[in-house]
């Protein structure tokens, strides 16, 4: 929920409910998160990009889709439904630097199977 925290306009609305797990083989419940509602409020949204930098999923994209006119205002909130017919709109990411650092997720994961494989 970083993006719904840091845009400085409240225009992001997340609901969510916790839900638990049954343990398998007698270890402990676990709880997640299931998200019931995701939706942004373009009347209110100021385009700063900020949820897009602080999200950690990469979930947010920016389209260049912007001929998005209504005449109700209260059409501009846009649901989880809506924002994902947009899709097909979000251009690919640019390919990664090949001689830049590999991203740390990766490098740590190798050197965890590394010393799976030593062990």
């Amino acid at each position: 929920m970083l993006c719904a925290r840091e845009c400085p306009d409240w225009c992001i609305y997340i609901d969510s409910h916790k839900e638990t797990l049954p343990a398998e083989g007698g270890g402990r419940a676990r709880t997640r998160n299931v998200l019931d509602r995701f939706a942004i409020d373009f009347s209110l949204c100021m385009y700063c990009g900020i949820c897009v930098e602080v999200c950690p999923f990469d979930a947010l994209f920016w389209s260049p889709e912007f001929e998005y006119a209504e005449y109700d205002i209260a059409e501009l909130t846009h649901e989880r439904d809506r924002l994902r017919e947009w899709m097909w709109t979000v251009p690919p990411p640019q390919a990664l630097d090949p001689s830049g650092d590999p991203p740390k997720e990766i490098a740590a994961a190798e050197k965890a199977a590394a010393r799976g494989r030593r062990a």
